[in-house]
């Protein structure tokens, strides 16, 4: 619990919370209940799952009478010049598990907030309660916009939210003629209808990313009740009409038992509390009928790149079986031309292919997932598709794709980014990487290698794929590893060599298969803690690069020509984690030494931006709070993978420890 004391508004403003409902929708806002980016809200619905979403209830406006002569908002707003009412500073706690609760304190009065949403529906529930020991007047007024999530909303005569009243507490509500309606349920007091348009919120998160930061919200009236000392009060918002036939209670109730069954049997809070945030990303995909991740709140939709590397932690270290099959199997049905999708757009558009690295992440996820379950069946399954695969590369695929003479993997053309260092603003690509990647050749090695000891298990021949490994780990060796104790970033058969310091090499290290000696392997580690590690990732470029930039903001080109040219990346950390731990051979000592090193990203998980959410990227120069997305699936999967790898992998270690000797 986070307990405040005369806060300013900049204290709060930054400290965000998040709930999802398993299909794509979510609710989410600033502690202070004041919106700060386009994407806050306490409705986001997605129509056609886990896309197509639209924001529909914007926040509720709060006030708190008593004595009948003394009332209080205890809502906060930033407008151009003013931040009114300023609820924010009657605001005394906040706690995040197992719910978002927000706790007022005014003059002897005690009103607390939750915020959650019923599972698998569009569906999200406020409740109120008063913890005071003397009955208040609760005056309560949503605010209704629509629109896509991506946008802004502003008045418009054409959205009139016409109102039904369907029974005395119960409102269907049609933000214009023909629209899909939603519907208002309060368990309690009347509705006095009044209709007027709020102008002017201002987004300041939106606007330090130099974007429209101004929207309007529709009020169709309020609600007014009253409030016994002990007594609670629920609003619904639902575009599922079914749902209200439940109680608010049996809604809580079943998502207190969800979340309480989502949860680790350890004593570890931390590994307990991240499983939980972590399952935030596990949604259904309506075109598949089958799972699929959402990579980051709150703008991301599925991405294959990212789903493979979070899905390593979120679900197949989690031990989530039929979770991790059936996302797996929703990628398989896109595979194309030897290619895994990067990602399901928003609107039903055909899968985009521009990844070089996500179809190679399938490798480990299926060599993990057999290490986790020793489900052979299923590998069998997809091992035609497998076949696929490596073929497709080796003839040659999409964007220049193939194999080259060393048995090295090429890739690239120009004004497409094919890796995960990705950014592109208009035809300019930042990095852009053509040629044979470091962490695209040791993903490689490791996808032939893990195909040999799959076809081995199945009684197929491997024989002609390990070969090609055995090449591509000699042409490895001899193209990457440089003389100044580092690997090359990208390289070319005809001896050119990018020899920035990147953290790309330390996949070299971290995946199942060796390239390097365990000597060559800490020698790379050491110059990555030296230039590029920091407590809450790794840097994307080496600060004394000339193209290095310390700082991510400012409008869009500023932000993504820094996206991978300094800025911190959380998800790395875990990799540096499974590298350092493996060098160590998962010793006792190196696990204490991780567990320290992951102090910061603990604080962060508890006290910065999404609280119980783990940041997309930090400042490159001094990280501190998170940008980017403030949930992020790859960083809540690597960190939630490198606690369970500890817990399964020391005890083994411990065991071993005196008979091994150390590099």
């Amino acid at each position: 619990m986070l307990l405040f004391k005369n806060p300013t508004y900049e204290e709060l403003a930054g400290k965000e919370w998040l709930v999802t409902n398993g299909i794509g929708g979510y609710a989410s806002s600033t502690i202070t209940g004041a919106n700060s980016r386009r994407y806050h809200g306490l409705l986001v619905a997605a129509f056609n799952p886990p896309t197509d979403r639209r924001l529909l209830v914007s926040k509720v406006e709060e006030a708190v009478m008593f004595n009948r002569n003394s009332v209080f908002s205890i809502s906060t707003n930033r407008y151009p010049g003013v931040i009114h009412p300023q609820g924010y500073k009657m605001l005394e706690s906040f706690e995040r598990n197992p719910l978002p609760k927000v706790t007022f304190s005014i003059e002897g009065v005690k009103i607390a907030k939750t915020v959650f949403m019923a599972h698998g529906s569009n569906t999200t529930v406020v409740e109120y309660e008063n913890e005071g020991s003397n009955p208040i007047w609760l005056e309560l007024n949503p605010l209704f916009v629509y629109r896509d999530y991506h946008s802004t909303f502003h008045e418009s005569s054409y959205f009139d939210f016409f109102a039904e009243q369907l029974e005395k507490r119960r409102l269907k509500i049609y933000p214009h003629y023909g629209a899909e309606p939603f519907y208002v349920d309060f368990s309690k007091g009347d509705f006095q209808a009044q209709a007027a348009w709020f102008k002017n919120f201002e987004l300041e998160q939106e606007q330090a990313r130099g974007l429209d930061f101004q929207e309007d919200a529709k009020s169709i009236g309020k609600i007014a009740m009253d409030l016994a000392a002990g007594e609670k009060a629920y609003l619904i918002f639902t575009t599922d009409a079914e749902i209200l036939n439940q109680s608010p209670i049996e809604l809580k109730n079943r998502e207190l038992a969800r979340l309480k069954n989502l949860e680790f049997d350890t004593n570890d809070d931390f590994l307990r509390d991240l499983a939980v945030a972590g399952n935030q990303f596990l949604v259904h995909r309506k075109s598949t009928d089958s799972y699929s991740l959402i990579a980051g709140y709150h703008w991301f939709t599925d991405w294959g790149r990212d789903t493979m590397i979070a899905m390593r932690g979120l679900t197949v270290a989690a031990g989530k079986q039929a979770e991790s099959k059936s996302i797996l199997r929703t990628f398989l049905k896109s595979l194309d031309r030897g290619m895994l999708p990067n990602r399901f757009p928003d609107q039903g558009e055909a899968p985009e292919y521009n990844t070089f690295d996500a179809t190679l992440w399938l490798f480990v996820v299926l060599y993990e997932y057999f290490k986790q379950f020793g489900d052979l069946e299923f590998i069998e399954e997809v091992f035609p598709s497998l076949t696929e695969i490596l073929e497709a590369h080796i003839n040659g695929t999409r964007y220049n794709i193939h194999v080259t003479s060393e048995g090295l993997l090429f890739g690239g053309e120009a004004l497409v980014q094919l890796t995960w260092m990705d950014a592109k603003v208009g035809d300019y690509v930042v990095t852009p990487r053509q040629g044979c990647p470091v962490e695209i050749n040791a993903l490689w090695y490791n996808a032939l290698q893990i195909y040999a000891q799959f076809a081995e298990q199945l009684g197929h021949s491997g024989k002609t794929f390990a070969n090609l490994a055995e090449k591509v780990k000699k042409a490895f060796r001899q193209f990457f590893i440089n003389e100044k104790g580092y690997l090359n970033d990208v390289v070319t058969p005809d001896g050119w060599a990018d020899d920035s310091i990147r953290p790309n090499q330390v996949y070299a290290i971290s995946l199942p298969f060796d390239l390097l000696t365990n000597r060559e392997a800490k020698a790379v580690l050491n110059i990555v803690e030296q230039h590029l590690y920091t407590d809450l990732g790794l840097r994307s470029l080496n600060p004394k690069h000339p193209d290095f930039k310390p700082t991510y903001s400012g409008d869009q080109w500023q932000r993504d020509t820094a996206y991978h040219q300094g800025t911190v990346w959380a998800f790395l950390w875990g990799e540096y984690a499974l590298a350092y731990l493996k060098t160590n051979k998962y010793s006792a000592k190196a696990k204490k030494e991780i567990e320290s090193k992951m102090a910061g990203l603990k604080r962060h998980f508890y006290e910065d931006n999404c609280l119980h959410g783990i940041s997309e990227i930090f400042d490159g120069l001094n990280p501190a709070s998170g940008k980017g997305c403030v949930q992020q699936a790859w960083s809540v999967g690597m960190l939630l993978k490198v606690l369970l790898e500890m817990d399964a992998n020391v005890k083994l270690a411990s065991k071993m420890e005196k008979s091994i000797s150390l590099n």
